[in-house]
């Protein structure tokens, strides 16, 4: 766990600016400061969004951008500062919604929506990504990636298909097999989208972009099976309008779950149960319109989420009893901001 006086960056990639605004956060009250904003280099047209990877030792941050020739930016991370410096552009096979490295962090994994695939591509010290190795056809609209904890199995979210898709992982070649059963089921017309594994590795929380539910799933590591536990929905009370969820996240010590929905711009909490991993509701919290993207600082103190109208990101206190949270502060960042990610300098 992060001490007090350890150095905490946050970075937001903003699609329509095309940039990546870096700031400092205090850890002592949550403060944000910015101490650089950088242009991502050799991009001649903007994406829709520009999902965020970053490498397990906190060397290397991965930005790809969703816009032809389909391409992922790379950097090095100053672990003096947390200033990034480019290091190259790499070649994707498509737009990716979401990309990822493995435990390792040699391998480069993604899910084009638009293309329903998920790809591998090699990383080469130092940091750089190489073309891509393998692209796997899926169900409609693959919209997350992910390795399990022992990088020994994959999943991947197909938000067209209403299933989770399951691969054996080789993590010395970087090789993707499909496991079997090759996929997991969700509620028809539940748009499965992003993931996360709970810090034990025994549970995976997903949340469903078409009607805003979460599924609770147990998570046997050693087959990579998922038996689903429970749905609730994380909508807030008297909603109206099409559900629109995006985002999900759990604490470090793995205590509280967020979830974000577009249509309502609001951020639902959840507390986990230490005995059954399954969810009971918070409450909602208004946040930043239309909230894509936000993360959880490496000590589990506080949250940013930003607003792809609003073209803010709003910080909140996570109250480490309860897991109510309490908005801080307020801060412009570029236009369209739809990915945070939030790392303890190395």
């Amino acid at each position: 766990m992060p001490n007090a006086g350890d150095t905490t960056i946050a970075y937001v990639s903003n699609a329509e600016s095309n940039d990546i605004h870096i700031l400092r956060l205090d850890p002592a009250d949550g403060g944000l400061t910015l101490i650089d904003k950088i242009t991502l280099p050799g991009i001649d047209k903007p994406g829709s969004s520009t999902p965020m990877a970053l490498s397990p030792d906190r060397r290397f941050l991965y930005v790809s951008v969703r816009s032809e020739p389909f391409t992922v930016v790379g950097f090095a991370i100053d672990p003096a500062n947390g200033r990034l410096t480019h290091t190259a552009n790499g070649q994707l096979a498509d737009g990716m919604a979401y990309i990822t490295t493995d435990r390792s962090g040699r391998f480069l994994l993604g899910a084009s929506y638009v293309g329903h695939k998920v790809t591998v591509n090699p990383i080469a010290p130092p940091g750089i990504v190489q073309p891509p190795s393998q692209v796997l056809s899926t169900a409609p609209n693959a919209h997350a990636i992910l390795a399990d904890p022992a990088n020994r199995y994959v999943l991947s979210t197909s938000l067209g298909g209403d299933v989770v898709n399951r691969f054996h992982f080789d993590a010395t070649t970087g090789t993707l097999t499909a496991a079997m059963p090759p996929t997991i089921g969700v509620k028809a017309k539940a748009g499965p989208r992003h993931l996360v594994f709970d810090p034990q590795g025994t549970h995976v929380y997903l949340i469903n972009e078409l009607d805003a539910s979460i599924d609770v799933f147990a998570y046997e590591a050693a087959s990579g099976q998922l038996t689903a536990l429970q749905t609730l929905s994380a909508l807030p009370p008297g909603f109206s309008g099409k559900p629109w969820a995006a985002d999900i996240r759990i604490t470090p010590d793995g205590r509280f779950v967020y979830a974000s929905e577009r249509t309502s711009s609001t951020l639902a909490a959840f507390r986990v149960d230490p005995a059954t991993a399954m969810l009971s509701l918070i409450g909602h919290t208004p946040t930043q319109a239309q909230p894509r993207g936000f993360a959880i600082d490496p000590a589990g103190r506080y949250l940013l989420a930003a607003g792809q109208v609003s073209h803010g990101l709003s910080c909140y206190r996570i109250d480490a009893g309860s897991g109510r949270l309490t908005e801080l502060g307020q801060y412009q960042v570029g236009r369209n901001p739809n990915w945070v990610t939030i790392i303890t300098l190395p």
